[in-house]
C-alpha cells in the first residue's frame, strides 16, 4: 500500500510539474526550441563538457571521503570508475529502479565492507550532500544578495543566506568539539572536522560545476553566476524531494519559473533540454563504454574478477540497463515530436507512406519494449540481453525509415555493439515473459507516459484537436502520427501493467518428494558445507537451479518466502537462483528473505534488491591446530579429564547402526524435552525424526556404560567440514557432558582430517554496542545482553566461545523498511512449529 500511494503522488507530482511548465511556456512554440538548441556554438558545447567533468570529478571524492569515515580503504582506481558509473546511473536516472539495487554493495562487498559500513558510506555522502547543498545555496545567496524570480525584498535574501550557511557551520563547530548527536533516539558520531570540510568542499564544487553546465548553455542571466547557482541548487533539491525519476519536470518547472522572467523561455528550454543531454546521458554513454572495455578486456585476458575488473563486471549490468532505459525513453519521445524538417521529403521519395507510418509507430513501442529489457538486463538475464541485442538493431532500422534520425540510430548502434562486448556478463537464464515488472518500475513508466503526452501537447499546441485527426495518413501530416504513436505506448504499457498487478497467485509450495530428496542429497554430498542437510528433514520446499546443480530449500510463513541459508550446490549457478527465488516470491504476493547467509555472498542478494540485517556469529574452529594444550585451553582440558575420571565414554554409530539405538535414543530425546519443557523446533535445525536421524553417525556419551547423551552428525562427501544437528542429554548427565562430547568430536574430525568443525550460530552475537549504531543493531544487542529469560543467547555465546571458535558473521537479506522485522518475526513462528510453540517455547 505505501509503494502504491508513493506512486500515484510520485506520477501526479510529475503531472502537475509539466501543467506547470506548459503555462510556463504558454508563448513558445517547439520551432523555437529547436532553434534555441541549434545555436548552441562549438565552444559553448565544450565549456559545458569541461564543467560536467569537473562536476564529476568532484563526485568521486564523496565515496573516498565516506570511506575514510568508516575507515576503511579500498583500491582507488576501483572506487573512481566505479563512483563515477553508480553517478552516471544515479543522476540519470534517479530514484528506485536502478539506483535502488545498492549499487555501493556490489563492488564494496567484495572488497571486504560489511554491509555496516556500506549503510554508513551512503548515509554519509547523503548527509553531507544535503548540507553542501544548504552551503551552496547559501554561499550563492549572500554572494549575489538576489535571485531571479524570487518574490523576496533583497535585503532579505542575504539574511537567509547566512541562516543556510549556519546549519552545516553549526555541525562543523559540534564535530570539533567531538558531540553527538541525537535522533529519534539514535546516536550519531560526527566525522572528524576535516572530512565534513572536504566533503562540504566537494559538494559545492560539484553543485557549482554542475550549475555551471546549464548556465553557460543559458543566454544571460541578469543576476549572474552566483545567483544562478543557488537556484540551481534549489532545483536540485525540490526535484530529489519529489521523487520522480531523476526529477523529470520538477527541475525544469524550477528552473523556467525562476530564470524564465529574466531570459527568453524559448531559449531557457532549449539549454535545459541540451544541459539534460550533456550532463546526464553523456557520462552514461561514457559509462557504459568504459565498463564495456573493462569488461571486454577482462574476458579477452581471462583475468580474475578482482580489483578493478572485478568492479566493472558488477556495473556492466547496471549501466547498460541504465543505458537501455534512456534509449527507450529516447524512442518513445521521438515518436511523439516531429523529424527533422526535409528528412520526411527524402524519405517521400523513396518509400511508400505506409512503410514510413509503421516505422514510426513500431519505434515508440519497440521504445517501450527496451524499457522492460532494461529491467532485466539490470539482473543480468540472458533473456533480456537476447531481446535487447533484437531491439537495438530493429529500432535502428526504424529510426532511419521513420525519419533518418542519424544521432538516434548511431546511439542504438552503439548500445548493439557494447551488448555484443558484455555478453558474458549477462549468464543468468531466465524468461522475461514470466517476470512482471515492480512497482517501481511502472512508476518509471508511468511518469515517461505523462512525459510524453505532456512533449506531444506542447509540440502540436497549435493543432486543434479533432477526431479526423486520427485517420490523416500523410507525409506532412506530423500531429496524427505522434498521436498514433502514444495510442500504441498507452495500449502496450496497459498491458504490461495488467500483466504485472493482475497475474495470478503462486499456487502455496509443497514439501520436497521423494525424487527431491534424492536429488538434493547428490548435491549435498558433492559440496563442502553441511548445512544443506537440513534439506532432508523433509519439511521444506526446495527449487532447483535450472542446470540442476544447486537447490534453495525454504520454507512460507505468512507472506515470508524463508530460505534456509545460502544455496546449496555450484556457485556459478547461485546468482540465477537467487533471482528466481526472489521473483517467485514476489509473484506470489510475498516477500523473500534468506536467514543466515554468508558475508561473502552478499553482493550476490544485493543484485537481487535485498538488503542485510546481522543476525548473529557461527562459530568454527579450525581444526588443524586445535588442541587442549598451553593455559588458554586449561578449562576445556580440566573438563576432559574430570569426564574420563567420572566414567564418560564415547562412541560414534555408523548411519547404518543408527536404527537399532533409535528407542534408546528417543528416550534421551523425550527427557530432554521435558526437562527443559520445549517443543520440537525445526527449519533451522533437525527434529527427532527416525528416517532424517538414520542418514547421518550419531554420537553416544555414555556413564558407565549407559547412554547419558547423543549428538546427530552433519557431513558431506567432501570431508571440509562437520557439526553437530541434534543434541540432547538426560537429566543426570553429570556436568560439563557436553563440552567433553564436543571435545571427542573435534578430536575424531582432526583426527579424519577435516578442515574445520562449526559450532553453529550464536544469535544476536556480534552486534555492535556503540551508541552511533543501527537501530537494527542496538535492539539486537539489549536483546542479547537482556533477553536470557526468553533465551540464553549470552550463555549460548559463552559455550561456543570457550572452544576458541573463529566468528563468522551471519545475516539475514530481505528487502527493507519493516520487512525484515516480519521476516524475522515469520522465521521464528517457523522455526517453532507455529504460533503456538512460539508461546510455548
Amino acid at each position: 500500500m505505501k509503494v502504491l500511494v508513493t506512486g500515484v503522488i510520485t506520477v501526479a507530482v510529475a503531472a502537475l510539474a509539466w501543467v506547470a511548465l506548459s503555462h510556463l511556456a504558454a508563448e513558445i512554440s517547439y520551432d523555437d526550441v529547436s532553434a534555441a538548441l541549434r545555436s548552441a556554438s562549438p565552444g559553448t558545447l565544450a565549456a559545458a563538457l569541461g564543467c560536467t567533468a569537473a562536476s564529476f570529478l568532484a563526485l568521486t571524492l564523496y565515496d573516498g571521503t565516506a570511506l575514510a569515515y568508516v575507515g576503511r580503504r579500498i583500491p582507488p582506481a576501483v572506487v573512481g570508475v566505479a563512483s563515477f558509473c553508480a553517478y552516471a546511473v544515479g543522476n540519470t536516472v534517479g530514484f528506485g529502479p536502478l539506483t535502488a539495487g545498492a549499487i555501493r554493495y556490489r563492488f564494496y562487498t567484495p572488497h571486504g565492507l560489511e554491509p555496516e559500513d556500506v549503510a554508513k558510506v551512503v548515509g554519509f555522502v547523503t548527509a553531507t550532500f544535503g548540507l553542501g547543498l544548504l552551503a551552496t545555496t547559501g554561499l550563492g545567496l549572500v554572494v549575489a544578495g538576489a535571485a531571479p524570480g524570487l518574490d523576496l525584498p533583497a535585503g532579505l535574501l542575504r539574511p537567509a543566506g547566512l541562516l543556510l550557511l549556519a546549519v552545516p557551520a553549526v555541525l562543523l563547530v559540534l564535530a570539533a568539539r567531538g558531540a553527538r548527536l541525537k535522533l529519534r533516539g539514535l546516536v550519531l558520531a560526527l566525522p572528524r572536522p576535516r572530512l565534513l570540510l572536504v566533503q562540504y568542499a566537494a559538494t559545492v564544487a560539484d553543485i557549482a560545476a554542475a550549475g555551471s553546465v546549464l548556465y553557460i548553455l543559458l543566454p544571460p542571466v541578469d543576476t549572474g553566476w552566483t545567483g544562478f547557482i543557488a537556484v540551481y541548487a534549489v532545483a536540485i533539491g525540490l526535484g530529489v524531494l519529489s521523487h520522480v525519476p531523476a526529477g523529470l519536470g520538477v527541475f525544469e518547472t524550477v528552473i523556467v519559473a525562476l530564470v524564465g522572467p529574466a531570459a527568453d523561455t524559448g531559449q531557457v528550454l532549449g539549454a535545459l533540454l541540451l544541459y539534460r543531454v550533456i550532463y546526464h546521458v553523456v557520462p552514461l554513454l561514457l559509462a557504459a563504454v568504459l565498463v564495456a572495455a573493462i569488461e571486454a578486456r577482462r574476458a579477452a585476458l581471462k583475468l580474475a574478477a578482482s580489483g578493478l575488473f572485478g568492479t566493472g563486471r558488477w556495473l556492466v549490468p547496471t549501466v547498460l540497463g541504465a543505458l537501455t532505459l534512456v534509449l527507450g525513453g529516447m524512442l518513445v519521445f521521438s515518436g511523439v515530436t516531429p523529424a527533422v524538417d526535409g528528412n520526411l521529403d527524402l524519405l517521400a521519395a523513396y518509400l511508400p507512406l505506409p512503410i514510413v507510418e509503421g516505422a514510426h509507430f513500431l519505434s515508440s513501442v519497440l521504445g517501450l519494449l527496451l524499457m522492460i529489457a532494461a529491467r532485466g538486463l539490470v539482473y543480468r538475464l540472458d533473456g533480456a540481453w537476447l531481446l535487447a541485442a533484437v531491439l537495438a538493431p530493429a529500432a535502428m532500422v526504424l529510426s532511419l525509415v521513420k525519419g533518418i534520425a542519424l544521432v538516434e540510430a548511431g546511439l542504438l548502434g552503439l548500445l548493439f555493439l557494447l551488448l555484443l562486448a558484455t555478453r558474458a556478463a549477462f549468464d543468468r537464464p531466465a524468461s522475461l515473459i514470466h517476470q512482471a515488472l515492480g512497482a517501481r518500475w511502472l512508476i518509471a513508466v508511468a511518469v515517461l507516459l505523462v512525459t510524453a503526452l505532456a512533449v506531444l501537447l506542447f509540440v502540436y499546441k497549435d493543432i486543434d484537436y479533432a477526431h479526423e485527426l486520427w485517420w490523416q495518413f500523410e507525409f506532412s501530416a506530423e500531429a496524427p502520427r505522434g498521436l498514433r504513436a502514444l495510442l500504441g505506448l498507452a495500449l502496450a504499457a496497459g498491458a504490461v501493467a495488467a500483466w504485472s498487478l493482475l497475474r495470478p497467485f503462486a499456487p502455496r509450495a509443497a514439501p520436497a518428494s521423494a525424487a527431491d530428496l534424492a536429488r538434493a542429497r547428490a548435491i549435498v554430498e558433492a559440496q563442502p558445507r553441511t548445512q544443506g542437510q537440513l534439506a532432508l528433514m523433509g519439511d521444506k520446499s526446495l527449487m532447483f537451479s535450472d542446470d540442476g546443480k544447486a537447490f534453495i530449500m525454504y520454507g512460507r510463513q505468512g507472506r515470508s518466502w524463508i530460505a534456509m541459508g545460502d544455496p546449496v550446490g555450484a556457485r556459478p549457478s547461485w546468482p540465477g537462483l537467487i533471482w528466481r527465488f526472489v521473483e517467485a516470491a514476489r509473484f506470489a504476493g510475498g516477500r523473500a528473505a534468506f536467514y543466515q547467509v554468508a558475508p561473502e555472498n552478499l553482493a550476490l542478494y544485493a543484485d537481487a534488491g535485498l538488503n542485510a540485517f546481522k543476525l548473529g556469529e557461527e562459530a568454527m574452529v579450525e581444526l588443524a591446530g586445535f588442541d587442549i594444550k598451553g593455559s588458554k585451553r586449561a578449562n576445556l582440558r580440566h573438563a576432559y579429564n574430570r569426564a574420563e575420571r567420572e566414567g564418560l565414554g564415547f562412541a560414534l554409530l555408523p548411519a547404518a547402526e543408527v536404527p537399532d539405538h533409535l528407542p534408546l535414543l528417543r528416550r534421551i530425546s523425550d527427557q530432554w524435552l521435558a526437562a527443559h519443557e520445549v517443543r520440537e523446533k525445526r527449519f533451522s535445525l533437525g527434529a527427532f525424526d527416525p528416517a532424517y536421524l538414520a542418514l547421518q553417525p550419531v554420537a553416544i556419551l555414555t556413564r558407565n556404560g549407559e547412554p547419558v547423551a547423543f549428538a546427530s552428525l552433519m557431513m558431506t562427501g567432501q570431508k571440509d567440514e562437520a557439526s553437530v544437528d541434534l543434541m540432547r542429554f538426560t537429566p543426570d548427565a553429570p556436568p560439563g557432558s557436553m563440552d567433553y562430547l564436543f571435545l571427542r568430536l573435534l578430536f575424531h574430525f582432526k583426527d579424519q582430517g577435516y578442515r574445520r568443525f562449526s559450532l553453529g550460530m550464536a544469535p544476536l552475537s556480534g552486534l555492535s554496542e556503540s551508541s552511533a549504531a543501527s537501530l537494527w543493531h542496538r535492539v539486537g544487542r539489549a536483546v542479547f545482553d537482556h533477553g536470557d529469560r526468553f533465551y540464553n543467547f549470552a550463555g549460548l555465546h559463552h559455550f561456543k566461545a570457550k572452544f576458541q571458535p573463529v566468528w563468522e558473521a551471519r545475516y539475514l537479506a530481505v528487502a527493507g523498511g519493516i520487512n525484515p522485522m516480519l521476516a524475522l518475526t515469520d522465521v521464528t513462528v517457523l522455526i517453532s512449529g507455529g504460533w503456538r510453540g512460539v508461546v510455548a517455547k
